[in-house]
Parts: structure tokens; sequence; C-alpha cells
């Protein structure tokens, strides 16, 4: 598990750290910060484009095997990122991170709950996914700070140590599960058939996309009001307050699902419109940002839980689909992010996220029948 735990901070970590390091990324590398957002676009465009594909290949392969795969991957592309001050080269490491990204969410839930008894399967994965929280509270801040300081390549640098360290020890401790065999794989139209399924995708999809837009570009959103020299301290209390997400998410979500998916989208919808109406108040701005993270934190444990519940057998097949649409959102996100930025302000930024999130909270209230059931929706569906 600590295995799990680790290869899901890296993941993370990989992914949202230009966020903390944008104005330093931006300059070292010649490029304006909204060019510099990018980093975080292709990051996810690799992952939407390679994780049904080698999903699909690497069907049958042992999982130990796929993951050490996927953190080779990730050894390689930071260590490059370390030492480039070339965009072009930043950006070919950086999609070639993505790729890992996609194996590695990939196999997360699914192999957590494998390798842990039925009563704990919950909580596995809730603690697999809670190195997302971790990265994001302490690995993007301290990443900022550093930046600031002594640079931000060296970041990239002790993530590719940590990687390493990683290899040798999922290698050593994390117990190996089969893979399965081709013809037990649902075709992609297949899987998109099963009830609740589409809407799954699309309520992560749409999340995602908001979160990222927000989290991106914090720091120009920041500066608009202000705020421009607390960006490490905004990301603290937003991981802090993440981690508190994750914990009670381990908690509660074997019991109340549905209601915990509620109420990660409405929070984060009080918090984008109460960022979007009163940002230029530090002492809101800490609230909401707190409420935020506490939406956000449990999100990946209660998407991926929905999905494996409404796909059952197929599960792992249908992982790759979310992984997918995740990371869809995460690549729209820099990318509209940043045209948003570049064409009217940080101002419409908040305001876009404000419409989407809003939207995803009316999906999960009318999405009861298959896609965010009850405990009485599910035994409904079960006699019938």
């Amino acid at each position: 598990m600590i295995a799990l735990f680790t290869a899901g901070f890296i993941t993370t970590l990989t992914e949202a750290l230009p966020a903390g390091v944008l104005p330093q990324m931006s300059h070292a590398l010649g490029v304006s910060e909204s060019v510099a957002g990018q980093t975080v676009t292709i990051y996810a465009v690799a992952t939407m484009l390679t994780a049904i594909p080698v999903s699909i290949v690497t069907t049958n392969w042992p999982r130990r095997r796929l993951l050490v795969f996927a953190l080779a991957g990730f050894l390689v592309a930071n260590l490059v990122t370390a030492i480039s001050l070339d965009y072009a080269l930043t950006m070919i490491a950086r999609f070639v991170a993505g790729a890992a990204s996609g194996v590695t969410w990939s196999l997360l839930g699914g192999y957590a709950q494998r390798i842990t008894p039925d009563a704990l399967k919950g909580r596995a994965m809730a603690f697999a996914f809670a190195g997302t929280p971790v990265a994001l509270s302490l690995g993007v801040p301290v990443g900022a700070v550093l930046g600031q300081h002594v640079g931000w390549q060296l970041t990239f640098g002790l993530m590719t140590a940590l990687t390493g360290v990683l290899i040798i020890w999922t290698l050593w401790k994390l117990p190996d599960v089969p893979g399965q065999q081709a013809g037990e794989r649902l075709p992609l139209l297949e899987l998109l058939r099963i009830k609740g399924l589409r809407t799954i995708l699309l309520v992560t999809g749409v999340y995602v996309l908001a979160h990222t837009i927000l989290y991106t570009y914090i720091a120009p959103v920041l500066a608009g009001v202000g705020l421009e020299d607390q960006v490490q301290w905004i990301l603290l209390d937003f991981g802090i307050a993440s981690i508190v997400s994750i914990w009670l998410t381990g908690l509660f979500v074997d019991r109340h699902h549905r209601r915990l998916v509620i109420l990660s989208t409405a929070f984060f919808a009080v918090a984008a419109v109460v960022l979007t109406l009163w940002s230029v108040n530090p002492v809101v701005d800490y609230l909401a940002v707190g409420l935020w993270g506490l939406a956000f934190g449990g999100a990946a444990t209660l998407f991926q839980g929905a999905l494996m519940a409404a796909s059952r057998e197929h599960a792992d097949a249908a992982q790759p689909l979310q992984v997918t649409m995740w990371n869809g959102g995460i690549g729209l996100g820099g990318l509209i992010g940043g045209l948003l930025l570049a064409g009217l302000g940080s101002e419409s930024l908040l305001i876009a996220v404000a419409l989407l999130v809003v939207s995803t909270v009316v999906v999960v209230i009318f999405g009861r029948g298959h896609a965010f059931p009850g405990p009485a929706d599910r035994r409904s569906a079960g006699e019938q």
C-alpha cells in the first residue's frame, strides 16, 4: 500500500508541479506563463491518448511489472525536465510522463482492492489515492518554495531520485497480481453501454476540467487580486483540506457514497461562486480554497468507486476510460484556462469554473438511478 500511495504521489506531483513554479518555469524556458501552462496540457493529452491503447496492449501483463514500467517512464521524463532549458524538449518529456500517468491511474484503484480483504477495500482505495492530496498539500507548495529560492528544476531532480527508490521498493515489497485474459475484456462500445457509466465519465471530465482551470492558473488569479506572494500558502491551505477530505472519504465512502459525491460537487460549486464574487478578500479566499480542498481530496476515490461499482467485473477494462476523461479534463483545463487568461483575464477563469462545477451538482443529483445510487437505489437494482 505504501508503494501504491507513493506512486500516486509522484504521478500527481509530476502533473501539478508546474502550477506552483509557473512564473519561474516560464522565465527559464523563455515563454509566457500561458504557454508554460501547456506543460500541464501536454501531460494530460498524452495520458488521454495512451491510456486506452496501452491498457489493451498490456491487458495480460502482471500488474507489478506494468507499474514498474510506468515508474521508469516517470524517472526518465522527470530527469529530462530537470536538466532541460529547451521548451520543445521539456514538452516531449512531459508527454512521456503523461503516458506513464495513464498507466499508473489505470492501476491504482483496482490494485489496491485486489491486495486487501473485502472489509478494507474502500479504505484501501482511499489510501492509494491519498498520494494525490499529499502531493498537492506538501509537494507542490514545497516545490513552489524551492522554485523561488533554489530553482524549479531541483524539484524535478528530487522527484527523479524518489522514483528510483520507489522502483526498488515496489520490486521488493509490493505483492504481484495477474492481469486479465484478452478474451475476458469487453469491447469499448460494449463498455459504454453499461448503465450509468457515461454519466460517471461526464461528471468526472467536467469536474476535473473546472479544477484544472483553477489550479493550474491559481498564481495569475491570485496576482489579479494582489495576493501573488501567497501562492504557496494558498496551495498549502488547499492541500491540507484535501488530506482531511481523503481521510473522511476513507471513513464514510462504503456507507455514504452518494452523499459524499453530492457534497464534493456542492462544496466545489460554493467555493467557485464565492471566489468569483468576493475574491478580493484574503480571508474569504483562504476559506473558499479550503472548501475547494475538502471537495477535491476524495474526488478520485468517489468517482473511481462509482465507476467500479457500475462496471463490476469489467472494472479493469473501464478504468482507462475514466483515466482518459480525467486527463481530458486536465488537458482542456490547461488549454481553455490559457486561452481565457490570455484573452479575457483572470476573472474569466473564475466565472468559467463556477459555471462548470454547478453543472456537475445537477447531473449528480439526477444521476441516482445507476451512476451515483444511494443504498435504497442499490437494493432496488439488486431486486430487479
